[in-house]
């Protein structure tokens, strides 16, 4: 939720930078002059994400998502993008040019998105406004009376907010621009859990006032406690539950009974707007889907030649049953689940310096998935830390329904989750601080998601990965995000079902029913998301191959690996660049 403002500004075409031979100061500091007012006004906008990034000029607020906001949005957007028109890129630095390609498209995206009236849609089978928002106090600080007092403004503040929302899905049901009704069932699992809590004193909106701390006096927390209790009671739950009425009444009768995203109004442009905005790339949906049929093909082979390592004794579908029903590959508590989550961490904690030479001072931690989510979530997730030092990031490793959560995909999971993954790839980009912060808080899907898969193979390297099963579970993993490519377009631009999806999963990987459902409805409300895994993955790990042959026995993948998260997040177009750089430079030195 934190970043949600700043993903869906994530969209990066290819731009080519050029050597800075006309560059001037002048020009710099103008493009510096427009990025920062940008800035300074999307904190604005988003005040929930200007307190996660450690801005707490708006910690009172939570701003507004209204038709007639987001049309007073794209005339601001509209307007820093005519003014960036005006710089020519060929006169900045090298390092402005960089930037420069990033904040065009952050821009184009954010247009395109309100153009195409993407706000109609604030929810999906994966997140929502209202499963998000109680998470708010994660990033909000809590040290003195004021903080406090902010905090309960924003209590307060809940209430219009979601008018605003209903008033969204309102006009999305009248233009046909709804999530499709199959995946919305059980959705309002989140909202029913806040609206109809038995006392304003429980639940995650109360939670700060359990741990007031002791330097504020006993009378001014015993003061904020009560208004926190009536802020909770008048406002907070409520809200949750007007809109649980609506979302059950009418927003779920009415919401569209088709899945593509080919089926919404303009709904080719919408999709080929997603790819963009998930992949970075400008790619067709049947070259994405070629692609992953082909990935799926090889890595089908590879599983096959695992499952006869392992010496079982039947066909793929037999062992497939095999893995999803042993009793030997379930954990039978959360905690042991979190124990084993655990102890993979910390092996791979050894390994990292020998294939990285910068490390992020953040720690991280491990914890289960929050219970008014796990229903349908994913197995796994990462939690970056707040802004200023005041907690860590966190895994969060899925304990609900144990017995669709096998020990197997714990090693993949792990590395995907925490490091080298999001934790490794995310503290190293908060750290960076020399980089403006349209950059150092943004996330580009494509990076980030294909960073992650890459660190999944990268176990193999490691040694982390200890049982047949368990390189089982890292390829289960692999064709996972390989099916995605099959499975997004499929639905979306080729009229696939929801059981042709399933299918797909069901007889490739050793996904649980549970997941593999929760899975495709996360595809069917999320169009292009998906992409990102594994064509990242396909675009990191070629570029490692380019290096590895153009240096020979000169290439460090120590190093290779620092320049890479160097970067902080960054489209692949202009990955590719830098690479191709460090190849250059490396080649030189030879």
């Amino acid at each position: 939720m934190r970043l949600r403002p700043l993903r869906s500004l994530c969209l990066v075409l290819a731009f080519t930078l050029g050597a800075p031979a006309l560059a001037d100061e002048a020009t710099d500091r103008a493009f510096k002059d427009l990025y920062q007012r940008e800035w300074t006004w999307r904190l604005k906008q988003y005040p929930t994400m200007a307190t996660a990034v450690g801005v707490h000029d708006y910690d009172d607020q939570l701003g507004h998502v209204s038709a007639k906001h987001q049309a007073e949005r794209l005339r601001d957007v509209e307007a820093f993008r005519k003014e960036l028109a005006a710089i020519d890129p060929a006169r900045l630095s090298e390092a402005e040019q960089t930037n420069y390609a990033i904040f065009r498209t952050q821009l184009d995206n954010f247009i395109e998105s309100v153009q195409v009236k993407a706000y109609l849609m604030p929810i999906n089978s994966d997140s929502s406004f209202y499963a998000d928002l109680p998470m708010m106090a994660e990033s909000h600080p809590f040290a003195s009376v004021a903080d406090y007092e902010h905090y309960i403004k924003r209590l307060y503040a809940v209430a219009p907010l979601f008018d605003e929302y209903i008033g969204l899905l309102r006009e999305g049901v009248k233009s046909g621009m709804t999530v499709p009704r199959v995946v919305l069932e059980g959705r309002d699992g989140p909202i029913r859990t806040i609206a109809e809590q038995k006392s304003p004193a429980e639940g995650p909106f109360y939670a700060p006032f359990n741990k007031i701390p002791a330097s504020i006096s006993k009378a001014d927390a015993e003061r904020l406690r009560r208004e926190g209790e009536k802020a909770i009671a008048t406002a907070v739950r409520p809200a949750f539950a007007k809109l649980l009425k609506y979302f059950t009444a009418e927003y779920l009768p009415k919401a569209r009974k088709t899945l593509g995203a080919y089926d919404l109004p303009n709904g080719k442009a919408y999709y080929q707007l997603m790819i963009r905005d998930f992949t970075t790339l400008d790619m067709s949906p049947e070259q994405i889907h070629q692609i992953g049929l082909a990935e799926v093909a090889r890595i089908r082979s590879e599983m096959e030649k695992v499952m006869r390592e392992a010496k079982f004794e039947g066909d793929f579908a037999a062992f497939l049953h095999f893995l999803r029903t042993d009793p030997q590959f379930y954990a039978k508590t959360p905690r042991e689940l979190l124990m084993h989550a655990s102890y993979y961490a910390k092996r791979i904690d050894g390994e990292l310096p020998k294939y990285f030479s910068v490390l992020p001072r953040l720690p991280y931690g491990i914890a289960p998935v929050p219970e008014t989510i796990a229903p349908y979530y994913t197995g796994g997730r990462y939690s970056p830390a707040p802004e200023g030092g005041r907690g860590a990031g966190f895994y969060w490793v899925n304990t609900y329904k144990l017995d669709s959560r096998p020990l197997y995909i714990l090693p993949a999971l792990t590395l995907h989750e925490s490091v080298p993954g999001h934790h490794l790839q995310g503290a190293l980009a908060m750290e960076q601080g020399e980089q403006p912060p349209f950059r150092r808080y943004n996330y580009i899907s494509a990076y980030g998601e294909g960073w992650a898969l890459y660190a999944e193979h990268l176990g193999v390297e490691m040694g982390i990965y200890e049982t047949p099963y368990e390189h089982f579970g890292r390829l289960t993993y692999e064709m996972w995000r390989a099916c995605r490519l099959v499975i997004d377009t499929g639905i979306h631009a080729k009229g696939w079902t929801r059981e042709q999806a399933q299918a797909l999963l069901r007889d490739n990987t050793a996904l649980s029913e549970h997941e593999l459902t929760t899975e495709v409805d996360r595809y069917i409300s999320w169009p292009g998301q998906a992409l990102s895994y594994k064509l990242g993955e396909i675009k990191i790990r070629e570029l490692r191959a380019k290096a590895e042959k153009a240096l020979g026995a000169a290439f460090d993948l120590r190093t290779f690996h620092d320049t890479l998260l160097a970067l902080g997040s960054v489209p692949l177009p202009v990955l590719e660049k830098r690479i191709d750089q460090y190849i250059a430079q490396n080649q030189a030195r030879r």
